[in-house]
């Protein structure tokens, strides 16, 4: 059949192609064929697109090119600046301790896990980022209950809990510990900096490309540097490095232009989008920014492959092991049995992601799930 076709005729080959994908493409949204369609990201819980007044500041920030160490006149210009950009973190996310740069997410667990003083016994959640029990080797594996980390025998030790999971958006840390627990608590805000208030705990960790600032810059949020065995270098003697100054602008701007109040969608249209889902993990409290939808019947890699070959990026969950194919830490953590685990995809929202783009994105789950 496909000899048949020339592409002698008007219009060359694409019509051709677009006429064929018409034929064979199951998605009733998606007639006019990926040629022609925009793609819609739906995976930023990985990384988010660069805010526009992030980017601005990113640039001021390359203009600004002195070390902010240095003694002279340029560099002193460079640490004002940065040392403004530092309080204007804490106060969008207001946190009343201290912030140390680092260069992400994994950078300040390994800060924080690595160099706290006491050197407490050190306790994990069973759902929590790879890059965390990277850096917590023998750790002690917190349970969960009822969706939420059990802190029992923690006491006296230092746990690790995400604020919102990666992978099913489930917000294990509602308040902070449990009330009876003496733990010192670093939470993991790479999800939910931004988003939600900061949980009560001892010590964060924040990454800007997650809500819309650039990649390579992140913080360790700590009530005081005393917490932390100093390493010598920069930040106050605890990172070595010098600091990236576009970096931290942009991270500055990213949280002053954000704040789900000023996503393009609403939260009652994101509450409709996962309730249009169908089957969506929710083992507990859950954001309205991610989603772990279960499709009936096709492998979570050949959902990916059907969506992104129709203009869809989403992912099968942590982008920093979602090359594996072993099951997914989370899920079995969250108890969910492997064959459902095997067909869950995640689908991320973000600060640009629009109303329209969700009924997209519906019409083609609907019709993959059929």
């Amino acid at each position: 059949m496909l000899a048949s076709y020339s592409c002698d005729v008007e219009g060359g080959w694409r019509p051709l192609v677009a006429a064929l994908y018409r034929g064979f493409c199951p998605f009733r949204n998606s007639s006019a064929g990926p040629l022609n369609l925009p793609r819609i990201y739906l995976d930023h819980a990985a990384t988010t697109p660069l805010h526009p007044a992030a980017r601005a500041a990113v640039e001021e920030g390359l203009r600004l090119w002195a070390n902010p160490s240095s003694p002279h006149a340029e560099g002193r210009a460079a640490r004002r600046v940065l040392e403004d950009a530092r309080e204007r973190i804490k106060a969008s996310l207001h946190w009343k301790g201290e912030v140390i740069f680092t260069s992400g997410a994994s950078e300040a667990a390994a800060l924080a896990l690595g160099r706290e003083v006491s050197q407490r016994r050190r306790f994990v959640s069973a759902v929590e980022h790879d890059a965390v029990f990277g850096a917590a080797p023998g750790a002690q594996v917190m349970p969960l209950t009822t969706g939420r980390p059990d802190f029992a025998g923690t006491e006296q030790a230092m746990a690790a809990v995400q604020h919102v999971n990666s992978e099913t958006g489930t917000i294990l840390l509602t308040g902070g510990r449990q009330d009876d627990s003496r733990c010192i608590l670093l939470a993991d805000c790479a999800q939910s900096a931004g988003k939600l208030p900061l949980p009560d705990a001892e010590m964060a960790i924040v990454s800007a490309h997650k809500f819309g600032g650039p990649v390579g810059i992140g913080a360790l949020l700590v009530r005081d540097y005393a917490m932390l065995e100093p390493s010598g270098g920069h930040e106050r003697g605890y990172r070595r490095g010098t600091e990236n100054l576009p970096g931290i602008l942009g991270m500055a701007a990213a949280l002053e232009a954000g704040g789900l109040d000023r996503w393009a969608t609403t939260e009652a249209e994101r509450w409709a989008f996962g309730d249009a889902l169908g089957e969506v993990l929710a083992p507990g409290a859950q954001c309205s920014w991610i989603f772990a939808a279960v499709h009936p019947t096709l492998g979570a890699q050949a959902v990916l492959i059907r969506l992104d070959a129709a203009g869809f990026a989403i992912s099968a969950g942590s982008a920093c092991s979602s090359g594996t194919l072993k099951p997914s830490r989370a899920l079995t953590g969250f108890g969910v049995v492997p064959d459902v685990a095997r067909r869950t995809v995640r689908i991320s929202l973000g600060w640009n992601t629009t109303a329209k783009e969700l009924e997209r994105f519906v019409d083609a789950w609907q019709a993959l799930s059929r």
